[in-house]
């Protein structure tokens, strides 16, 4: 009887891990869906405030749906400008960076000098040294050169911080590379700019699609520097929407503003899709 017993509850047992393994698609399914329904909920929540009035205006009623905030983005020349400044800061902080991070990545990558490997870690503690600590001689800095309270002087800062992730990344994917590829095109005749831009380059294409995307997630949303560098010009989007906090704050054009913050982001991720999901894979190998 016991051995009977206990083979029924072996069987069971099996039953009930094959009904585990039958309706476990269907569980991992519905937990990704209440992750993506909870990550949602607020850019929805979002979106419909930034289409609602939220404070009293001429003819229209608070609570209504309108474009009206909308139409206050454009109107609003401040609004107009913080966004041409962040797109500013992005642009030049991308430009500048990448071409200095590519050669100084394959230099750590591919040759040894003294004290090369000291240096690599001085740009990595450097980076991760917190923005305000470095404000006030970055500041003194500026000042002598004339650069304060202005959209370069913000994204040449943005740089120095974004130049060392920089590096770390792409040298990374350098290494990746085999040497042999350096050592055949230099013996076909190339030099190393031309290898560089020839050979590397479309190499290295989803490292450097990683590269800015991180350079534009520091540059759109840091607000030490603009905070300490800016008075009245070069002001970004993130020091616009701070400035919309008041006694009387118009909710529904703060998330207008918001919403419409997220739109480049959201351009550049789906232009450079492919090189990130390929850049990330290989970073992860």
């Amino acid at each position: 009887m016991g051995i009977q017993q206990s083979a029924r509850q072996a069987g069971s047992g099996g039953s009930a891990v094959k009904v585990i393994y039958r309706y476990l698609p269907a569980l991992k399914g519905a937990v990704l869906l209440a992750f993506i329904l909870f990550a949602c909920l607020p850019l929805v929540q979002m979106t419909l405030i930034s289409f609602t009035v939220t404070l009293p205006k001429p003819s229209v009623e608070v609570g209504s749906l309108s474009f009206s905030n909308y139409v206050n983005i454009w109107n609003e020349p401040n609004l107009r400008s913080a966004f041409v400044n962040s797109i500013a800061y992005v642009l030049i902080n991308i430009c500048i960076t990448i071409p200095v991070a590519i050669p100084a990545a394959y230099a750590f990558s591919r040759m040894s000098f003294s004290g090369d490997k000291h240096l690599f870690l001085a740009f990595i503690a450097f980076r991760i040294t917190p923005p305000v600590v470095l404000t006030l001689p970055i500041f003194q800095l500026f000042s002598a050169f004339g650069i304060v309270n202005s959209v370069f002087g913000i994204a040449l800062a943005h740089c120095l911080f974004n130049l060392p992730i920089s590096i770390w990344i792409l040298q990374g994917f350098i290494s990746a590379i085999p040497k042999e590829i350096d050592e055949t095109a230099f013996l076909d005749g190339y030099s190393r700019p031309h290898f560089i831009w020839k050979f590397l380059l479309p190499q290295i294409a989803p490292g450097i699609a990683v590269t800015a995307f991180f350079c534009f997630m520091f540059s759109w949303v840091e607000v030490v520097f603009a905070r300490i560098l800016t008075t009245t010009n070069g002001k970004p989007i993130s020091m616009a929407i701070n400035a919309l906090f008041g006694f009387q704050t118009d909710i529904g054009l703060i998330m207008a503003v918001t919403t419409v913050s997220m739109i480049p982001g959201a351009v550049l991720l789906f232009s450079v899709r492919n090189h990130l999901s390929l850049g990330f894979r290989v970073g992860r190998v």
